[in-house]
């Protein structure tokens, strides 16, 4: 659906087409035009000197986040206001950091589009749509979204969500080259924004909530070339692969597997799908790694346990890569042998603190990934120098060892229907937290640990579903339940911006929100923190003391973090907007009331500013059943498990949307056995991201899937929260 009509572009847009999992690039019969986007290693490392930019994703190589421009500060805040509105083409979640150059906005929106416009008007100068297919929509874990983009040298680069890395003529969006980066016969995703440094661009993928093996590859810039690729585990047979990584698996990470699992058959999981950070002081990427997959590591590896022998390298880990070589330096593991989805792929900052001796200057790491410990390591060779809760937390005692490993619990390893915290969403997630070395404080966007069990039974074991969990999905849920249930379940929703002092190991400050997911964040000299909120409200706080000094009504929600820049002396402040991302996908029962998904927004602010914002669209959906109520408590069983296991992951939590996908309690094809079969089954719907799921889950269990959703939306008539239709009389149902 479009949204807006794309102005014309300054030449037409080349589509490569990429498929298979080849990793030689398709070259176009152009280059770049380097005076536009003249952006090289050398300029992102001096980047403190040209503030008004935005060269990089985190605004430097350190990714800090921080900025220098003062001119938006605590005494000319509250003459904020809006100066333009860019509408995307694309609805669903906008999570990107723009990055701007000379003039130039270049940025990303959904399904992997790229936009540049004019930093100064917001006026359109070109997009590139990569066509990703709506089949492969099926593949992500957390909606088709995209974090951003790299420039240099004049081009633009993009992660597809299809697993293509693409460079782009940074004057007219026209494709350089296409490397496709994964092998596409398997559930692999980009989303991640890539990185650049000495002519290297570098990408990871996503995936192993799905069962893929995990990576991370440089390539040369100009040619789309194979620089180096680290394999985060191990090859399934244990043997080399022609890779950086094969040294340090045949020397330590191999041993850390045992030789069966489901790790063997389906990848083992440790996607880069997030942070990565180049370190330029000791020429070094850091890595941030993920889950297993499975999650259930008695799945996934079950010759191991929690003894230490088994931790499963590098799961969950930091890991420290040459840059020219991608050889292994270091790692630190935060979470060992993970089994509760506890990515270590959260941002990661670099920064000088007073943690040397006698309180001289050291180079650390920062980390606070989702399970709920703030970390700092030495960046030189990842000396752990603490490691303290930023978070509610019981998979721990609260501590690590001599050895800085944390202090599992027994009933987090035993998982005997414990109520794990966190849960899978984590402590923090992948929104962007920022540091001041002025306050030193970082700003970071946490959740209210949500619960969960992870339970391990006959529902995990006999599960049918392209998610590699392990875990039953359905743990917990319950096809009827009393009312106020629901209302109940939001008042678990939660999150903070928690001023956190990595020094002193300790808050500063915090503010509460009454839901998670909250926007990531930028600091600035002015003294303040920018940060959006899933109440769709965009607001600056006093960086010292947490203080709410300005804010301003956005239109949808704002997960992104801002960014700043200044042009002819005049400072902005840019943030996406949109309807979307995982949290919106799957926890619509969070929701007071869903709302119509909204396109994404490029929304920037200056002193002055007088633009107006668009309307909300009107949600226009009638909140009643399409049909009778029918099944039994059988077919209610069975059609939540599958649904569960299969469908909440879009169409939300036992069955309530939040919007961004079709409610399917109000829809008419749920009324219609024939319909339901010809989307659920048969795939009618392909185009638009609907698959069909028929060599997944038989006939029978389609229609029990139906009959469940049919009296989720009468579940929801008796409890009070949608109305009943004229077909509902009193002895109809």
């Amino acid at each position: 659906m479009s949204y807006k009509k794309v102005a014309a572009s300054l030449l037409a847009v080349a589509l490569v087409p990429a498929c298979g999992d080849s990793d030689t690039p398709v070259e176009t019969q152009v280059e770049a035009s380097s005076a536009i986007a003249a952006v090289d290693t050398q300029r992102i490392m001096n980047a403190a000197e040209e503030p008004e930019m935005w060269l990089t994703y985190g605004g430097s190589y350190d990714e800090t986040r921080h900025s220098s421009l003062a001119s938006i500060n605590g005494d000319t805040v509250q003459n904020l206001g809006v100066d333009w509105v860019y509408t995307m083409d694309k609805p669903r979640g906008a999570e990107a950091t723009p990055i701007v150059v000379d003039g130039v906005m270049y940025v990303t929106g959904s399904w992997s589009v790229v936009y540049a416009v004019d930093a100064r008007t917001g006026e359109e100068l070109w997009t590139y749509d990569p066509k990703v297919s709506g089949e492969d929509a099926v593949k992500g874990c957390c909606d088709v979204v995209n974090r951003g983009v790299a420039v240099h040298n004049g081009k633009v680069f993009v992660g597809v969500f299809d697993g293509r890395l693409e460079a782009l003529d940074a004057a007219t969006g026209e494709v350089l080259w296409s490397n496709v980066t994964v092998d596409q016969s398997k559930p692999y995703t980009i989303t991640g924004a890539p990185r650049v440094f000495k002519n290297k661009v570098i990408i990871g993928n996503s995936g192993a909530e799905l069962g893929v093996r995990g990576y991370v590859t440089a390539y040369n810039v100009d040619t789309g070339a194979q620089e180096w690729r680290f394999y985060t585990v191990p090859n399934p047979n244990k043997e080399p692969d022609g890779a950086a990584s094969d040294a340090i698996f045949a020397d330590l990470a191999n041993a850390s597997w045992g030789d069966t699992g489901a790790w063997t058959t389906d990848g083992g999981g440790g996607t880069v799908w997030d942070s990565i950070v180049y370190d330029t002081v000791n020429d070094q990427v850091l890595v941030g790694v993920g889950n297993g997959s499975p999650w259930n590591a008695s799945i996934r590896d079950p010759e191991g346990d929690f003894s230490g022998a088994y931790d499963n390298l590098f799961l969950s880990s930091i890991l420290a890569l040459d840059a020219d070589t991608g050889e292994y330096r270091w790692h630190y593991q935060t979470t060992p042998r993970d089994q509760w989805d506890y990515t270590a792929t959260q941002q990661m900052l670099l920064a000088d603190l007073p943690l040397g001796p006698d309180g001289a200057s050291r180079r650390v790491v920062m980390q606070a990934p989702k399970n709920g410990f703030f970390y700092v390591l030495d960046a030189a060779d990842g000396e752990l120098l603490s490691a303290t809760p930023f978070s509610e937390q019981n998979w721990t005692t609260g501590e690590v060892d001599e050895n800085g490993r944390p202090i599992i619990t027994d009933e987090a390893i035993a998982l005997d229907n414990m109520v794990v915290i966190p849960g899978p969403t984590g402590a923090h997630n992948w929104h962007p937290m920022s540091f001041n070395p002025d306050t030193g404080l970082v700003y970071i966007p946490t959740n209210l640990p949500l619960p969960y069990v992870y339970a391990d039974n006959e529902a995990s074991r006999s599960a049918k579903s392209i998610w590699n969990t392990g875990y039953d999905a359905a743990s917990a849920w319950a096809y009827e339940y009393p009312k106020g249930t629901i209302a109940y379940t939001q008042t678990l929703d939660g999150g903070s911006l928690v001023a956190w002092d990595p020094v002193a190991g300790e808050p500063a400050w915090m503010v509460p929100f009454p839901q998670a997911f909250n926007g990531g964040t930028l600091s600035t000299d002015g003294g303040l923190v920018f940060q959006g909120n899933k109440l769709g409200e965009f607001v600056a706080y006093d960086a010292a003391t947490g203080e709410r000094v300005w804010a301003q009504r956005l239109v949808g929600d704002a997960a992104a973090a801002p960014m700043t820049y200044e042009l002819d002396g005049e400072q902005y402040v840019s943030v996406l907007s949109g309807w979307g991302n995982v949290s919106m996908m799957i926890y619509g029962a969070a929701l007071e009331k869903p709302v119509t998904p909204e396109p994404g927004r490029i929304v920037t602010f200056k002193l002055g500013g007088e633009a107006e914002l668009p309307s909300p669209l009107d949600y226009l959906v009638v909140e009643s059943p399409k049909a009778p109520l029918a099944g039994d408590a059988e077919i209610w069983q069975v059609g939540m498990q599958r649904f569960a296991e299969n469908c909440q992951f879009c169409h939300g939590a036992y069955a309530i949307s939040s919007g961004v996908i079709p409610d399917l309690r109000w829809s008419a094809i749920s009324a219609s056995e024939d319909s339901w079969a010809a989307v659920v089954r048969d795939g009618a719907l392909t185009a638009n991201g609907m698959v069909g799921f028929s060599d997944i889950i038989d006939d029978d269990e389609i229609e029990a899937i139906r009959l469940y959703v049919l009296r989720q939306a009468w579940l929801a008539v008796e409890n009070g929260t949608a109305d009943a239709p004229e077909l509902a009389a009193a002895g109809d149902q």
